[in-house]
């Protein structure tokens, strides 16, 4: 891609120009056209509606270059040539719809920091600016263009963007896609269900379905506006828009979904939740449906679970050496607690499958309580958290706890009635392995002893605490060679000697990664063991620094100590180390 650079046009003539000259009167002026060229053009103006200096260029009475000189200097801002500009980033198109674009005639060409170029046939049209400005959420630097060939390059890009939707289609004539477990009902909103049954809305539904699958979405939203429709992919934690099916399709792929995941369509004004399970080729995946009543719709979310994606081998995590042995010495404990913290989408649950798969064999009772269950785990109960109707985790924890169960997993600590009971089964000799939200290991046990746990209880309950976080993989196929500047590195903590030791590298974007210059995600690891001072510590009412120091200073690698040794073999990138941790 080229980066279009626009450069400030500079007067040919003496004459100054004035805000108030009319655009005839000035290329009359500098020699540029006749009277009798403008009386033609003014005359097409009238009929067809189009601007006068788009005519002056389609009737060949002017160059589109000396027009747009002469607009620059009118309009006193720089002026871009778009015949000499590249190819345009999509991620920079998609900043705009369509709609908007074909509506204000204008075209995003670059983005540096907060400020979006953007090419505007009349760059003085503040509503339009202040518009953009909204949508974007960037600050807007207008550039002037001729009009004929900003049309030109806006028919250009948004009608390919549309003609995705087409290829989409043309594709799912060679999927075999079926839908498992769907009950027939009967439906009461007739003229919907005649709607929804139509050809192109089922088969876009499953386009889109079988679309995100195969490019390794772990969710798919679909999100109702006032004049469009928006779809976008979460890939490696990354939201992209993929399309923007047509807006009179609303109301039915939104029913489409609802009716396949068995919920009411006739309900528009309540959250509603379910599952569709669907073979794709020879895989069979479950995706779970969120739908919540927006201002112009229904926004739905697909939470994409496919097992056979799912990573259970701990090995293949990529923790380091001795954070492993501390988490794997931990796991094969008899008793005692297990917490993962960290936001949400980072892994946790997967972490936690992973470990009670270690241990998983016929002579332990593993008992498990999530809210959702995401993966149906052989060998392991697994039960729904229904808080509605009273089964909420301190619920299915007090069941477990008359259940015989050897190993308890928790999907989350939220109160202090399901840690006190926690707390109290690892005390009486069960591994209980749960999640907390806070934002780093050492954090964890205050948060506990905030919740109102004794601290001799937290003390002697847990036997180690991991915090993670995800970040996204530089692509393999398009990595390079990168540098940084000094505030950079200073961030990082990296200093200008170690920087010189080290080769970063980056994605330069590529087919095979979309464009993003990342495939795939790592995991950041911090792995604290409670080491019999971290326990004295947490006793005496240590602070989360002092324990944090402390545990540094035992070998823990913290997360962003983690994320620069990522750095250093070339996996991530510094930006999403940064991104994801903090010192």
């Amino acid at each position: 891609m080229v980066t279009p650079t626009p450069s400030p046009a500079t007067p040919t003539s003496a004459a100054p120009i004035q805000a108030r000259d009319l655009i005839g009167d000035l290329l009359i002026r500098e020699g540029l056209i006749t009277q009798e060229q403008l009386d033609r053009a003014l005359l097409e103006q009238r009929q067809s509606g189009t601007r006068l200096g788009f005519n002056l260029v389609s009737l060949g009475f002017v160059s589109e270059t000396d027009l747009t000189r002469i607009l620059a200097r009118q309009y006193r801002v720089k002026a871009v040539d778009l015949s000499k500009v590249g190819e345009v980033d999509p991620k920079i198109l998609r900043l705009v719809a369509g709609e908007v674009a074909v509506k204000h005639l204008v075209l995003p060409l670059r983005r540096v920091g907060r400020t979006l170029t953007v090419a505007m046939a009349n760059p003085t049209d503040l509503s339009v600016i202040d518009d953009l400005k909204f949508i974007t959420r960037y600050d807007i630097e207008p550039v002037v263009a001729g009009e004929y060939s900003l049309r030109k390059c806006v028919e250009k890009y948004y009608q390919a963007q549309d003609e995705k939707l087409t290829d989409l289609l043309r594709e799912l004539d060679q999927q075999h896609i079926e839908v498992l477990e769907q009950e027939e009902e009967e439906i009461s909103v007739t003229a919907l269900q005649a709607q929804v049954q139509e050809a192109p809305v089922v088969r876009l539904i499953n386009g889109i379905l079988t679309d995100a699958v195969q490019k390794g979405a772990s969710d798919i939203h679909i999100e109702p506006y006032e004049k469009e429709i928006r779809v976008r992919y979460r890939i490696d934690g990354a939201l992209r828009e993929v399309m923007r099916p047509p807006l009179k399709w609303k109301a039915a792929l939104t029913s489409r979904v609802k009716i396949l995941a068995d919920l009411n369509i006739a309900e528009r004004r309540l959250p509603q939740d379910g599952r569709i399970k669907m073979r794709i080729g020879n895989r069979v995946i479950d995706f779970r449906v969120s739908t919540v009543p927006v201002l112009f719709g229904e926004k739905i979310v697909l939470r994409i679970l496919d097992k056979s994606n799912l990573q259970l081998d701990l090995e293949k995590f990529g923790m380091e050496a001795k954070a492993e042995r501390d988490f794997m010495r931990a796991v094969f404990h008899p008793y005692g607690m297990i917490l993962v913290t960290g936001p949400t989408g980072s892994g946790k649950t997967t972490t936690l499958y992973s470990a009670i798969q270690k241990i998983n064999n016929e002579e332990v009772n593993i008992m498990t309580a999530e809210d959702p269950v995401e993966y149906n785990l052989r060998g392991i109960n697994q039960v729904q958290v229904k808080a509605e109707i009273g089964l909420d985790f301190a619920a299915c924890l007090r069941a477990f706890l008359r259940q015989d169960p050897n190993i308890i997993m928790v999907g989350e600590i939220r109160d202090l009635e399901t840690a006190g009971i926690a707390i109290k089964a690892a005390l009486t000799g069960h591994l209980v392995l749960s999640t907390v939200h806070t934002n780093d290991a050492a954090s964890t046990v205050t948060r506990l002893v905030d919740m109102g746990i004794e601290p001799f209880n937290v003390a002697s309950a847990i036997n180690l605490i991991t915090a993670q976080r995800l970040v996204r993989r530089i692509c393999k196929n398009c990595s390079r060679e990168a540098t940084y500047g000094p505030e950079v590195l200073e961030v990082a903590g990296i200093t200008p000697e170690e920087a010189r030791e080290m080769t970063f590298y980056k994605g330069a974007g590529c087919e095979s990664c979309g464009g993003s210059g990342y495939r795939g995600r790592q995991g950041l690891y911090e792995v604290m063991p409670m080491s019999p001072t971290i326990r004295r510590m947490v006793l005496q009412g240590a602070s989360a620094t002092d324990i944090k120091e402390q545990a540094a200073r035992e070998g823990m690698l913290t997360l962003r100590m983690d994320g620069l040794v990522k750095v250093k073999e070339g996996i991530t990138t510094l930006e999403e180390v940064l991104k994801e941790t903090s010192d």
